[in-house]
């Protein structure tokens, strides 16, 4: 048979602890998933990692499998007349089998240990980018998913509230288990896809409002949009660009029944091109206004400096 050096496969060393395996194998599982990975060979590399993880996380298996020695990768072996009577006496065809046929008819066989073990499902990460709105209101997703049982589609179950960057743990979605172990769990590890208007921080909402001079001076009763039905906002008098305002509980919702706030920075937009009138007017408010931007920065800040 084919040597197939697991610890290589996973990049970890022969004497890794099982935590260093497990987060090797996730590191591998989430860079070379076929539902997420563009690699050409992302499924066999996929599987590769998988078959290594089965092995090296069961301690009866991996002891089996560091007794078989080490070898090149790809190197053609036998196992020694003592290994296959201590591991495999049972299996006359040892030397035609591959690595993974030796270790899954090994795990199946009574009397040696590996059938009383009982073997809990493998864990499985995947992602899945979701709109503000399908956070703020919840949402159903199917995730197509390739593992040991074949591919399969899972309809999820996305609660209103969640924010970017959680993970949602589904229980028992994952591996089946063997000799009546536990079914692994899948790690939903979700992401806000870009949106138009809104900016989220957890479940706190920003937008750009723009405002022309005279709704910044003299105030204003804006209508700005919301994920739910638009709101009035209500403008102070003497706002300045960059000002943030705030309307409570219009944000996303924060799944325990309360929402984030909705933060509006406002930006001050000037005409670019005047009829005569306008034209008028703000040479006579030139004239009339004795407002200064650059005395009045200049008394606020006591490091105004000349450029």
């Amino acid at each position: 048979m084919k040597y197939k050096d697991y610890y290589a496969t996973l990049g970890v060393a022969r004497d890794a602890e099982l935590d260093q395996i497990k987060q090797a194998y996730r590191k591998l599982a989430r860079r070379y998933h076929p539902d997420m990975s563009k690699a050409p060979n992302a499924e066999a590399l996929f599987k590769e990692a998988a078959e290594a993880y089965a092995t090296l996380k069961n301690p009866a298996k991996r002891a089996a499998y560091d007794a078989l020695g080490q070898h090149s990768s790809g190197e053609e072996f036998a196992p020694s007349p003592p290994w296959k009577q201590a591991h495999a006496s049972e299996e006359p065809d040892v030397d035609e089998m591959n690595l993974a046929d030796l270790f899954a008819a090994m795990a199946s066989r009574q009397g040696h240990g590996y059938a009383q073990e009982t073997v809990r499902g493998q864990d499985h990460e995947t992602h899945a980018r979701i709109s503000l709105q399908d956070a703020h209101r919840g949402t159903t997703l199917h995730l197509d998913l390739a593992d040991a049982q074949g591919r399969r589609t899972l309809e999820v179950t996305i609660p209103p509230g969640v924010h970017d960057g959680q993970t949602l743990r589904l229980r028992g979605k994952g591996g089946r288990g063997r000799h009546g172990g536990l079914d692994g769990d899948i790690y939903l590890h979700l992401t806000l896809a870009p949106d138009r208007q809104f900016r989220a921080e957890r479940h706190d909402l920003y937008f750009e409002l723009a405002l022309t001079p005279w709704e910044a001076t003299l105030g204003a009763e804006i209508q700005v949009p919301t994920l739910d039905a638009p709101v009035l906002l209500t403008v102070p008098a003497g706002t300045r660009g960059g000002a943030r305002l705030r309307l409570r509980g219009r944000g996303l919702a924060d799944g325990r029944g309360g929402r984030g706030d909705l933060y509006a920075t406002v930006r001050i937009e000037v005409p670019t091109t005047l009829t005569e009138r306008e034209r008028q007017l703000f040479t006579e408010l030139a004239q009339a206004s004795r407002f200064d931007p650059r005395v009045a920065a200049s008394q606020e800040s006591p490091h105004a400096r000349n450029v």
